[in-house]
């Protein structure tokens, strides 16, 4: 297995911070962004990790090198930043027939447990697992996306960015996949607002397929860096 991080983005909403700096690259809490999802992957039992890099890509690449710790590290170039599918698209013969666990470049969670995620996977014949986190605050949840599931876990639907969550989950970036995922991402339509593929969108037409898709909670606290607000949250985890 491998671990499949995401960090080519640009970052324009947080303006200043990131007009020359890749936004993984802004610091929270003393520290760059990716290296809190670098930490995740490490602590796994992935055989290598691959960062896709687009946006100042060489800040990343130069700063992190060949290795991070005790993991090997390869860059895959987005040469165009159109969304987190198209990322993913761009390493499908990196990825080879290796099934991975998604990160992203740009997100903090307390107390993870990537590992237990990845236990869960193999332990069951699921197609994939979503981290899913249980907040108080729904508006939260307008940022990511909603999941609705039954009793066991298992999920039959995602809502990318909903004006009115259903329910108090919310959605990460941090999902384990078999690598046929990458199968439907020509089925996978494109937002007609922000003219990309959508993650939740990619993940319902393997559902609608009939695959076995469950959630799994992944963390007590979760954000991802897109505007100056989400890095005001991501400091307070640390207060």
């Amino acid at each position: 297995m491998k671990a499949l991080i995401l960090a080519g983005g640009r970052g324009k909403r947080l303006d200043e911070y990131s007009m020359q700096k890749n936004k993984c690259m802004i610091e929270v809490n003393g520290r760059p962004v990716i290296e809190y999802g670098l930490d995740c992957a490490v602590n796994t039992d992935v055989d290598e990790i691959i960062i896709v890099v687009g946006f100042r890509a060489s800040e990343i690449i130069n700063t992190y090198g060949i290795k991070y710790k005790n993991k090997n590290l390869k860059y895959i170039v987005q040469q165009e930043q159109r969304g987190l599918v198209h990322a993913m698209e761009c390493c499908r013969e990196e990825l080879n027939r290796d099934d991975f666990i998604l990160l992203l470049g740009d997100e903090i969670l307390i107390n993870p447990k990537h590992q237990e995620l990845i236990n869960e996977f193999k332990r069951d014949d699921f197609f994939a697992i979503c981290g899913v986190l249980k907040v108080e605050d729904k508006n939260l949840i307008k940022r990511t996306y909603n999941i609705v599931q039954d009793d066991k876990q298992l999920i039959y639907r995602l809502i990318e960015k909903p004006r009115n969550p259903l329910n108090n989950i919310m959605g990460t970036g941090d999902c384990v996949f078999k690598n046929e995922i990458l199968s439907y991402i020509e089925y996978t339509p494109t937002h007609h607002e922000r003219g990309e593929k959508e993650l939740p969108d990619l993940i319902q037409c393997a559902i609608d397929d009939g695959n076995k898709i469950k959630s799994f909670f992944i963390c007590d606290k979760y954000t991802n860096i897109n505007s100056k607000e989400d890095m005001l949250i991501a400091e307070g985890f640390f207060k």
